[in-house]
Parts: C-alpha cells; structure tokens; sequence
C-alpha cells in the first residue's frame, strides 16, 4: 500500500471519529440543555464549549463527551 493510500485511509478515520465526536456531543449537550444542567454547548476554537451558570468549561471533544455522560447519568430522572 502507497504512502498515500495510507494517508488517506487515517484521515477518513479521523473524519469518522470527528463526526462521531460532533454528533454525540450535539446530543448529550441537547439533553443536558432540555434538563436544565447546562445553558449552552458547541465548539469554540477547537475546543468544545460547555456553558454553565457562571462557569465555562472548554474541553476536549473527548473531555466533554465524558464530562456530559457523567452529568446526565448524575442527573437521571
């Protein structure tokens, strides 16, 4: 396998994984908004931007998805 074709099979999967990140985050942060546990969410300068009542946290998508799984679980009704 050429150097590129190798290439270009990491960057689907990383573009796999970033879409993965986006879409999970989009739904956890939703979530969380609808409860009520925070006041916002998105990306904001390659972090993903998590909107508290005077607090805001910017994390790694990783940190974050982590960060929303926990606080939902926490919060379950």
């Amino acid at each position: 396998m050429g150097e590129n074709n190798e290439e270009q099979m990491l960057n689907q999967r990383i573009g796999g994984l970033e879409s993965f990140y986006i879409k999970e985050l989009t739904q956890l942060g939703n979530q969380a908004v609808k409860r009520g546990l925070i006041g916002g969410h998105g990306y904001h300068e390659g972090k993903y931007e998590i909107l508290c009542i005077g607090q805001i946290f910017l994390l790694s998508p990783e940190e974050a998805l982590s960060y929303l799984k926990n606080l939902l679980k926490q919060h379950q009704t």
